[in-house]
């Protein structure tokens, strides 16, 4: 589904800070979505924490820089890390070319798999939280 320009799969779920998830079997794959990254510029870097670390939705677990801006990036469920992308170590622009497939950033085996249903899901809610977040970053630009 294309917004503005800007390429976001109805089929994923989305973090309010602009991650996607997927499930992918018993587990949730997780990276930075076209908007954030359009946004962001080239990503010059991207924090691998250890997996098995212990993450808390809503709480930042890692970082994440472009040449022109440093982010958070916060657990979209409670669960586990499973799985870094080890590849962006060496290249983050993977994020940048592919970001909903090469530039996949993190594994999450979660606590609870229901809670995705408190992400952002679904054609109307992601329009309507894209167009709303199109409007506020040109005022603050």
């Amino acid at each position: 589904m294309e917004i503005q320009g800007y390429n976001m799969p109805e089929d994923l779920y989305y973090e309010k800070n602009h991650f996607w998830v997927r499930e992918d079997g018993d587990l949730l794959v997780m990276g930075m979505d076209d908007f954030a990254q359009v946004m962001a510029g080239e990503i010059v870097y991207v924090q691998l924490p250890d997996e098995g670390k212990v993450l808390k939705a809503g709480k930042k677990f890692a970082k994440i820089e472009s040449g022109k801006w440093l982010g958070k990036v916060y657990a979209p469920v409670n669960g586990e890390l499973a799985a870094v992308n080890e590849e962006l170590e060496t290249n983050p622009g993977l994020i940048n070319d592919d970001c909903y497939g090469k530039g996949w950033m993190y594994k999450i085996r979660p606590a609870d798999k229901g809670e995705l249903e408190n992400l952002i899901h679904g054609p109307e809610a992601i329009e309507k939280w894209i167009l709303e977040d199109i409007e506020k970053y040109s005022k603050e630009g």
